[in-house]
């Protein structure tokens, strides 16, 4: 199984994937890892990323997933997959009943104060807004409101993915 924990900057991607990784035996990646120099750069910058941008990215996050279902390991990665095309990306290859995206959501007001409180490598805080705007809202994935402390959300995520993959999981 496989969990994509979605959503724009401040969201709690990292934190609650690496938590949820942990509490499921799965391993952990966060997408920004996996971003080329160039991107990270123009983020740096204040830029927002343009869809090529993205895409080699999501490419190289898609080969990632795939490398984990054919080697049968259990994968949570942090990733903000904000358009559909995006996760249509992203999932390529990889069966639907093996593959959950979670959309970790939450107030704007939180979300600006959680970026206010951080220091990132490379999200400047102002991008924020961009990210707000671009994000399409799924229509397939769970929606989890990230306003509570991390084991409560991990719990939340738990209780609600699908039962047929809560047993890989």
């Amino acid at each position: 199984m496989i969990v994509v924990l979605m959503g724009v900057t401040g969201s709690g991607k990292s934190t609650i994937g690496k938590l949820l990784a942990s509490r499921a035996g799965a391993v952990f990646a966060d997408a920004d890892d996996y971003h080329p120099p160039a991107n990270k750069q123009k983020m740096a910058a204040g830029h927002p990323l343009n869809d090529e941008d993205r895409q080699p990215w999501l490419e190289t996050l898609n080969k990632l997933m795939q490398g984990w279902y054919k080697e049968g390991k259990n994968g949570v990665l942090a990733c903000s997959a904000l358009k559909q095309k995006y996760r249509d990306t992203l999932a390529a290859g990889i069966p639907h009943d093996s593959i959950t995206f979670v959309w970790l959501d939450a107030p704007e007001a939180v979300l600006a104060e959680r970026l206010a409180e951080r220091h990132h490598e490379f999200m400047n805080p102002a991008l924020l807004q961009s990210q707000l705007d671009t994000l399409e809202p799924p229509a397939d994935a769970l929606r989890i409101v990230n306003d509570r402390p991390p084991e409560q959300v991990v719990q939340s995520i738990l209780n609600k993915i699908p039962a047929t993959n809560k047993t890989a999981l």
